[in-house]
């Protein structure tokens, strides 16, 4: 018995932790991304040059240096925080200001 106990409470540490991980990294459905896009285009933001210690993937915290804009597109359930890097859209979380997403 004991250690069935032991075993679920590993496993469910280990699925807590999963979920962790999970939560700084977002899916926007491919309609989402689409309208994110027109957005973006419609903007047309001057592109950020991030300095060069800081990469562009998920995770990564932007400097305080660097501006990020408001991403006000409608039916977005979360909001999120944008840049654009070597043309992309990189999408952040405004109060952490880590990258949550890139879109191509």
């Amino acid at each position: 018995m004991k250690t069935l106990v032991s075993s679920l409470l590993a496993a469910g540490i280990l699925a807590s932790g999963t979920a962790f991980a999970l939560a700084d990294t977002i899916v926007i459905a491919p309609e989402q991304q689409r309208v994110i896009h027109e957005y973006v285009v419609k903007q047309n933001p001057a592109p950020v040059v991030l300095p060069s210690d800081t990469a562009v993937e998920v995770g990564t915290v932007v400097p305080d240096s660097v501006e990020i804009r408001q991403l006000e597109v409608p039916d977005m359930q979360v909001h999120y925080d944008y840049m654009v890097v070597n043309g992309q859209t990189v999408l952040v979380d405004p109060q952490t200001r880590k990258i949550v997403q890139i879109i191509h």
